[in-house]
């Protein structure tokens, strides 16, 4: 009988104890997906899996069904197929785009404008969304899975955001890209946006919320965030850094071109790409603080319900390195916007795209 086991790994509950158990889930989960071709085969890596059981706190029949879905998504989506030609248009204004560099963990970063929306199609935004996804994650370096988001809030009003992109958003973020987001930056929101955080917070899972960081150009405590994360000297000076290049829709298609006719080769790979250490976590940014799982929290199927959660600094930075911004917490870094209450919901960020 195993000694390295926990308790409710009978189950396929909670996290592993062991890098020999993690690889045991990560097996039973393959054996249930049954044999698979193409891209599906080379989607279902080992490090893939790993991040759909740690969407779901290791909970092996979660995971599949997760999983299932998503590649059920991507056979029917065709996600990698979307080519930049197709969404050009979206992109016109700047409102999402990839930065030619990377934070100081080599994570590919995304760009968001809320108030550079110019198209009212919702599956036209979803689609361009996917698309960046996929751009984000061809562009990661070999030992990092996850992303950064920039949300600027300049400029922004009520008419630029949407309830329903903003579901749809958290829905394809949370069920078929797990854990690619490492940390979401929102950048000087206004005082109007609170009520929608409100509205929107009960769409995302604890993990996702906790990731969600308020930062002010004015508040010396949040502008150290970004020093952390970022070299000021490549950052955009419209997020406080010393780069002045702005974004230039033909510069970015000759950029999004370029990377179009990479796609079908890191789709065409013989076998599926399995990280060298299965059980390990996302290199982190700096020291990771260890905490308990939010496993019952974030498999809630009603979030707006759950209890105060802990927090979880996980592929993100310290607590310490990551101050409130006027804000209040229920917990150690768990980020309000100014002058909003502790709530139990979670995180509200997805730009509207």
């Amino acid at each position: 009988m195993s000694t390295g086991l926990t308790k409710s790994s009978s189950n396929g509950l909670g996290k592993p104890s062991s890098s020999m158990e993690e690889q045991e889930k990560i097996n039973e989960v393959r054996r249930s997906l049954g044999p698979l071709t193409g891209n599906l085969f080379v989607y279902c890596s080992d490090a893939s899996i790993t991040r759909h059981l740690r969407a779901r706190n290791w909970n092996v029949k979660k995971a599949i069904k997760m999983l299932k879905e998503t590649l059920k998504w991507r056979s029917e989506y065709k996600p990698e197929e979307i080519r930049w030609d197709e969404v050009a248009n979206e992109a016109e204004t700047g409102k999402i785009y990839r930065l030619n560099c990377v934070d100081k963990c080599g994570r590919t970063v995304l760009v968001m404008r809320p108030s550079c929306e110019n198209t009212k199609s919702t599956k036209g935004k979803i689609r361009y969304l996917v698309y960046c996804m996929e751009n984000a994650i061809l562009n990661l370096p070999a030992d990092q899975e996850q992303m950064v988001w920039l949300i600027d809030f300049h400029g922004f009003n009520m008419s630029n955001i949407s309830v329903k992109v903003t579901r749809e958003t958290a829905h394809v973020l949370q069920d078929h890209y797990p854990e690619r987001l490492g940390v979401a930056i929102l950048y000087n929101p206004p005082k109007i946006f609170e009520s929608f955080w409100m509205v929107v917070k009960p769409f995302l899972e604890p993990k996702t919320y906790r990731k969600v960081k308020f930062v002010y150009s004015d508040d010396l405590n949040t502008k150290k965030i970004m020093e952390d994360l970022f070299d000021m000297d490549t950052l955009e000076s419209s997020f406080g850094g010393n780069n002045q290049v702005t974004f230039n829709i033909n510069e970015y298609a000759e950029r999004m071109r370029e990377d179009d006719k990479r796609m079908p080769s890191f789709w065409a790979r013989e076998t599926p790409p399995v990280i060298a250490q299965p059980s390990a976590e996302p290199i982190p940014c700096f020291d990771s603080v260890n905490s308990k799982s939010d496993s019952n929290e974030s498999d809630k199927e009603q979030p707006g319900n759950s209890s105060s959660h802990k927090v979880e600094y996980e592929e993100v930075l310290p607590e310490n390195s990551l101050p409130e911004a006027h804000g209040s917490s229920s917990s150690a870094g768990e980020v309000h916007p100014p002058g909003e209450g502790i709530t139990n919901n979670d995180q509200g960020l997805n730009q509207v795209q």
